[in-house]
């Protein structure tokens, strides 16, 4: 469990900067726009991985294996556009609370039927009652938060 609990820990400290950056992309959409802070924040990420990479020698270096990778493995920044989209938008029509809630609600439903399945090569991991459980009172305080 001791292994666990800091993975565990590191995916909280995510979830942390998750807020923290849906905060700091509205703000920046407000003035800007959506779609044009969306851009920016990209461009900046892009930014910051490539000092990473090439000005700090960070990564493995596994570039020449980028073709055995699942063609959908490559829609995550498809994906990444539609999710900081998404916050821009939400954020400031709801609230950080209220938008955060609902984006958990469905991370976590979406991730539960992922590890059902075992989507995209992922491990399968049955789906039990109390799952759907957590989910159904994650449901209920997301509707609490938006009263």
């Amino acid at each position: 469990m001791g292994g666990k609990l800091l993975f565990l820990l590191i995916a909280g400290i995510a979830g942390t900067t998750m807020a923290l950056q849906g905060t700091l992309n509205a703000a920046l959409g407000k003035v800007i726009g959506q779609w044009e802070s969306t851009f920016v924040v990209h461009l900046v990420g892009t930014i910051v991985v490539t000092l990473l990479l090439f000005g700090l020698g960070l990564g493995s270096g596994n570039w020449n294996l980028m073709g055995q990778a699942p063609w959908y493995s490559y829609l995550g920044g498809l994906l990444n556009v539609l999710i900081i989209f998404g916050v821009i938008f939400s954020i400031p029509r709801v609230g950080v609370g209220n938008a955060t809630t609902m984006i958990v609600v469905f991370q976590t439903l979406t991730a539960v039927i992922i590890d059902n399945f075992g989507v995209f090569g992922m491990e399968k991991i049955p789906c039990r009652w109390w799952d759907l459980l957590g989910i159904a009172f994650l449901g209920i305080g997301a509707k609490l938060l938006l009263r």
